[in-house]
């Protein structure tokens, strides 16, 4: 398999646009209040402030973990 800049270009462009995907999907979910779970933690003072998205993190962790489990069930010959 020949890697030029054909190829590369393309894995550029694919890279890209899953990074515009990604990126729309956290602000879907961010509207409609995921990142604003009960398991989400959020300390602060007047200056500062810490956000430990805990619930959401395992949330999209599972759904990640089912989407690819699916993939490679679908995929495999």
């Amino acid at each position: 398999m020949d890697f030029g800049p054909q190829q590369f270009g393309k894995w550029l462009v694919v890279v890209g646009a899953a990074t515009v995907g990604v990126g729309l999907l956290v602000m879907l979910l961010g509207r409609v209040g995921l990142f604003r779970l009960p398991g989400d933690f959020a300390f602060g003072g007047r200056n500062w402030r810490v956000y430990l998205p805990l619930a959401s993190s395992i949330l999209l962790s599972v759904l990640l973990t089912v989407i690819l489990w699916l993939i490679h069930y679908l995929t495999r010959r």
